[in-house]
């Protein structure tokens, strides 16, 4: 006898920042739905992304600050890192996030949670393999994916050998490595490779391309390269990790690299080389949609799939990687759908932090894009030496930077590598949503000292 098929209102795969408040609107507004998750309520953000890793990232610093103590005139003894304790606080508040998350699903009403493994046995039917063991069948006329990514894993011989470490794994370590050999330059190798110098490790980050952080521009690049170098990290850059095996207990990475080759010897190995697509895993054959060429499942404007009644949210559709794009994509959703509102993701204005420190805030064009693109561009650029409030904090590396459009004067996009970058880049997205002008930054009468007031003498900067 087959398995009977169950019938919703609706069904959301994966409990990410876009699936579970979509799901409880949904709930709310009196659809009978289903949220599937394999694995804990929260998705990447909560359980291995931007919680537990802002999390160490914030002890990281702590251990960074008390080894400066003497710059401020403050005597500290020697500093050292219980890695197990920076471990059982990061589980502790991925606890307490998570379980608020699964509590807050559970209280709706016309919402069941279910944990298992989906996939599609039909145009809008799934398979539930159940965690605790056997199948569902569900069926809904509205289906929701937000199943988001994973980490790739690099066409490196040997590597299939090797432990190494991904960006999860690495956070339950519960001492600190001797020597961590980092796979990859973006920005999830770069936050756990100051963090563990930081804790105490030597780190070697190996890079295939020529800079750092390569989708930024070459002057932010090479200056996150100069602080990094400066905290005692190894950068190779333009190298190409092309054997990986295990020796003595430990790693050793064989690089090509402008100098021929090396073989870099570590303690442990963390592969940080991008993400790819769960999409592969949903057997979207069966309902007639095709991923892309990179795995992506391709949306339009209103997250909505070439298949009438299935939506796709976050990470999934190939959008930037963050979690405040996955919760507008549901805010794009439920307007639609639910509201009765027309909304649309076309032209958000989406900022982006790298939480190194000093901090990457990031929003809209910068300016090799913009140059890319033929504008007629100004670039304002003030150093954080000349930021009054990092002077007083004794942070002052790194700069601010905008983009200008020359002859509207409206920003364009806009870099900020300093202290709390993340935060000011933010007053800087605001001005662009309300179509203001660098003009009115430079004059605006902003508190004093903060780091955001010295916008006032980033645009001057334009003057004349």
């Amino acid at each position: 006898m087959g398995t009977q098929t169950e019938r919703f209102d609706a069904i959301v795969i994966g409990t990410g920042q876009g699936g579970k408040p979509l799901a409880g609107a949904l709930a709310r507004a009196g659809h009978r739905t289903a949220i599937i998750e394999k694995g804990r309520v929260g998705g990447t953000c909560v359980i291995a992304g931007c919680t537990p890793t802002k999390t160490m990232l914030a002890s990281a610093r702590i251990a960074h600050l008390a080894r400066r103590a003497g710059d401020y005139g403050v005597a500290t003894g020697p500093v050292s890192v219980d890695l197990s304790r920076v471990r059982e606080r990061k589980r502790a508040i991925v606890d307490s996030w998570s379980e608020g998350s699964r509590k807050g699903l559970e209280k709706h009403e016309k919402l069941e949670l279910i944990f298992g493994t989906a996939r599609f046995s039909g145009v809008r039917e799934i398979e539930v393999a159940l965690s605790d063991g056997g199948r569902r069948r569900l069926a809904a006329d509205r289906i929701f994916l937000n199943v988001g990514g994973r980490a790739r894993v690099p066409d490196v011989r040997g590597l299939d050998e090797v432990p190494f470490l991904d960006s999860t794994s690495i956070m339950e370590l519960g001492s600190v490595p001797g020597h961590l050999l980092v796979l990859g330059g973006g920005f999830i190798g770069l936050e756990f490779g100051q963090m563990f110098r930081r804790f105490g490790a030597d780190v070697t980050i190996v890079q295939k391309d020529d800079t750092l952080a390569p989708r930024e521009d070459e002057d932010v690049a090479r200056a996150i390269e100069e602080f990094f170098v400066e905290e005692g990290i190894r950068v190779l850059t333009a190298a190409e990790a092309v054997a990986a095996t295990t020796r003595n207990g430990g790693v050793e990475l064989r690089v090509r690299g402008k100098d021929g080759e090396e073989i870099l010897r570590g303690s442990h190995l963390l592969v940080s080389a991008g993400r790819v697509s769960n999409a592969d895993l949903l057997d979207l054959a069966a309902t007639g949609l095709e991923a892309d060429e990179r795995g992506w499942i391709p949306v339009n404007d209103r997250c909505e799939t070439d298949v009438e009644g299935i939506w796709a949210l976050g990470d999934v559709t190939g959008a930037p990687p963050f979690t405040h794009t996955a919760y507008d994509d549901y805010r794009v959703i439920k307007a639609n759908l639910l509201d009765g509102e027309a909304r649309s993701k076309r032209d958000r204005i989406l900022p982006y932090a790298m939480f190194t420190d000093p901090q990457l805030g990031r929003v809209g064009l910068s300016e090799r894009e913009a140059r890319e693109r033929g504008l007629d561009i100004r670039v304002a650029k003030l150093p954080m030496t000349r930021v009054a409030r990092a002077i007083e904090l004794d942070e002052t590396r790194g700069f601010m930077k905008a983009v200008v459009d020359a002859g509207t004067d409206r920003i364009l996009g806009a870099a900020v590598l300093g202290i709390e970058g993340g935060e000011v880049v933010s007053v800087l997205q605001l001005a662009m949503m309300g179509g203001l002008p660098w003009t009115a930054l430079r004059d605006a009468v902003l508190a004093h000292p903060t780091l955001a007031e010295s916008l006032n003498n980033l645009f001057m900067t334009l003057d004349g």
